[in-house]
């Protein structure tokens, strides 16, 4: 498996009827639970102030990972950033 650094920037319109923002913020609730549950995400931090947050993913690649992503119920309204992770050599990875 590999570990990813994915950083999550949400913009629901406010425009977005109340009831449906509910739903939707529900269901990536729900989703994400199941992903930490799973191991997909290893970890995550919400950005403070923000509904933004930054975490380490966990997929088999980034072809994974990109399913993944795309499937929570936010995607349409979340810009990703994403880089891949390398072990440091200061916890067991190869010096470069």
């Amino acid at each position: 498996m590999a570990e990813f650094l994915v950083r999550i920037t949400v913009a629901l319109p406010q425009a977005l009827e109340p009831a449906r923002r509910a739903e939707l913020v529900a269901a990536e609730r729900e989703l994400g639970r199941r992903l930490v549950e799973d191991g997909t995400i290893v970890r995550i931090w919400r950005v403070p102030a923000t509904p933004n947050n930054v975490g380490v993913w966990s997929a088999a690649d980034a072809t994974a990972l990109h399913a993944v992503l795309r499937s929570l119920p936010l995607a349409g309204w979340c810009t990703f950033d994403v880089a891949a992770l390398a072990t440091h050599p200061l916890e067991g990875g190869p010096e470069v």
